[in-house]
C-alpha cells in the first residue's frame, strides 16, 4: 500500500534507507528530540549519532504503511525487516512536526 506522508517525513523514511546519519539530521530543528528503545537522544548531534550507531549495528529495511493523526502527532506504522533481534516486526513512529521539520520523534513497538 502507498501511503502519502508529510514532505519531511517522507524525506526521514528516504534519508533512512541510505543509512546517513546527516541526511537524516537534516530533517529535525535544532531543539529536537528522539526516543527509541527506552533512550532519548536530543539535539542535532546526539540524533546523529543514535542513527550512525544503528546503521553500523543494523542492517534493516522500513516500509511505512499506515498513516493517522494523534492529537498533534502524526502516526506511521512501518514494518521493519533486518538483522535485529524480533524481526520482523511492525513500529509506530510518532511524529511532531514544527514548521517543516521534525521536533520529536518517538519509536514505539
Amino acid at each position: 500500500m502507498s501511503i502519502e506522508l508529510p514532505p519531511v517525513i517522507a524525506q526521514y523514511f528516504a534519508a533512512d534507507k541510505t543509512s546517513d546519519p546527516k541526511a537524516i539530521s537534516a530533517c529535525f530543528t535544532q531543539d529536537a528530540v528522539v526516543v527509541d528503545e527506552g533512550n532519548s537522544y536530543a539535539g542535532l548531534d546526539a540524533i546523529r549519532q543514535w542513527m550512525a550507531n544503528a546503521s553500523t549495528q543494523y542492517s534493516y529495511t522500513v516500509e511505512p504503511f499506515a498513516l493517522s493523526e494523534e492529537g498533534e502527532r502524526a502516526v506511521i506504522t512501518s514494518h521493519l525487516v533486518g538483522n535485529f533481534p524480533g524481526s520482523p516486526v511492525d513500529l509506530r513512529y510518532f511524529f511532531v512536526l514544527r514548521g517543516d521539520k521534525i521536533a520529536e520523534l518517538e519509536i514505539v513497538p
